[in-house]
């Protein structure tokens, strides 16, 4: 699940999860053979506002997925569903998700009480973001299995995607009723509090999570994330220091301190923090843009406009590195390059009001007036609260006889 950035006053936006685990079953696995380990995915193709990577919720693997075993089965309708059972983990395995549902309807055709079948099938559709059917489905194997705590689990992790925050935690508290150590369910809850902004009991499922899984290195950065939140920076600084002793190529939480260094003003210490994020990955557009607004804020103006144009130079498309560019580019009294960065910035964001607030500051530099007042006019229909606009309007409007 895409949980939603957090993005801070500078247009600095924090990694608010790191991406959970995604249990892939193999088809040697399918044969008996021991399952794999969790494998850990921190990518997020599609976001062009996160920080480092916005976290998902983990699916739970799905029910004897790694188990071919019908020797005890007496009756062949147990056997024939047995067989459309297998069929499907198969399907699964090789990610054929559309054609492993079907062989589950099968096995429930035959054996409508067949719980796994109905969890194995709304794994199956959770993969294909078919969130509400996968629901239906969990539902059904729970109508027949109460107490499986990881229906409950995947449960939970389909309503998150639906954004149904406290439907989730309901059904996460269920997993932890049937199983208190499940610390993928209590890192999950954490995430879903998070979401509804609930920061203090968010850091305390974190830190059951962590008790069942001290290194859960996910689960310290996400407590450091809602630390940052509640403004707790020290804390929180603490909280990534703990994931990367655990993961020290994690680019996610170098990021994030490098985010809560620079609200205590300690640059220097906030850029040699993503400098080791960019060691890591150096293609990391958020390591980057967040580099240049460090750069930004001790004026080094040349510094920060090379770390943007990296940042721009992996994601062309990054508005705040756009923004940000512009913002060096006016220090610098370069204000068509400004205008032109700023321009960039709205092409990819037309919403942001602090961009045609810097594009009309740049505009009234070069006594462009009338052209500034329609950049403040912006910025102002699009933030009623845009101050530094409104302020900007009304003084440029007095500058030329126009006030009222």
């Amino acid at each position: 699940m895409s949980g939603g950035p957090v993005v801070n006053q500078a247009a600095e936006v924090i990694a608010v999860h790191g991406r959970s685990d995604v249990e892939i079953a193999k088809l040697s696995e399918l044969k008996g053979e021991s399952p794999p380990s969790q494998q850990q995915s921190t990518g997020n193709p599609d976001s062009n506002e996160v920080g480092a990577e916005v976290g998902t919720f983990k699916w739970g693997i799905p029910s004897n997925i790694y188990k071919v075993n019908i020797s005890g089965l007496a009756k062949s309708i147990e056997t024939t569903a047995t067989d459309f059972w297998n069929s499907g983990n198969d399907l699964i395995a090789s990610q054929k998700y559309e054609d492993a549902i079907a062989s589950y309807d099968k096995a429930i055709q035959f054996q409508p009480d067949y719980h796994e079948a109905w969890y194995n099938r709304g794994y199956a559709l959770g993969e294909l973001k078919r969130y509400e059917d996968a629901i239906a489905s969990y539902d059904k194997a729970i109508q027949f299995k109460p107490d499986k705590h990881e229906v409950w689990y995947n449960r939970g992790i389909a309503l998150g995607e639906l954004k149904r925050y406290e439907d989730a935690i309901a059904s996460y508290d269920k997993a932890i009723q049937f199983k208190p150590d499940k610390h993928e369910a209590w890192y999950n809850r954490g995430i879903a509090l998070g979401e509804l902004k609930r920061y203090e009991d968010a850091i305390a499922s974190y830190d059951k999570a962590i008790q069942f899984k001290p290194d859960k290195h996910e689960a310290w950065n996400n407590r450091g994330n809602v630390l940052y939140n509640l403004k707790r920076y020290e804390e929180a600084i603490a909280s990534y220091d703990k994931a990367i002793q655990i993961k020290p190529d994690y680019s996610d939480a170098w990021i994030n301190r490098g985010i809560a260094l620079r609200e205590l003003k300690r640059y220097e210490d906030a850029i040699a923090s993503y400098d080791k994020a960019i060691q890591f990955k150096p293609d990391d557009p958020d390591a980057w843009n967040n580099r240049g607004n460090a750069l930004n804020y001790l004026k080094r103006y040349e510094d920060a406009i090379a770390s943007y144009d990296k940042a721009i130079q992996f994601k062309s498309d990054y508005a705040y590195a756009w923004y940000g560019r512009g913002y060096a580019l006016d220090d610098l009294k370069r204000y068509e390059d400004a205008i032109a960065s700023y321009d960039k910035a709205i092409q990819f964001k037309p919403d942001d009001p602090e961009a045609w607030t810097g594009r009309g500051v740049a505009l009234e530099k070069l006594k462009r007036y009338e052209e500034a007042i329609a950049s403040y006019d912006k910025a102002i229909k699009l933030d009623p609260n845009e101050q530094y606009a409104i302020d900007n309007r009304q003084n440029l409007l007095t500058k030329l006889g126009r006030s009222k």
